[in-house]
């Protein structure tokens, strides 16, 4: 059972990082105009 968690764990992370790489992005976009 502690493997399917540890599963879990790891699809979230990936969600998390992607929702901060589009923050990062929108911010670099208004610092370059």
């Amino acid at each position: 059972m502690g493997s399917v968690i540890k599963k879990r764990r790891k699809r979230m992370a990936k969600k998390k990082h992607r929702k901060l790489l589009k923050r990062t992005r929108i911010q670099r976009r208004r610092a370059g105009k």
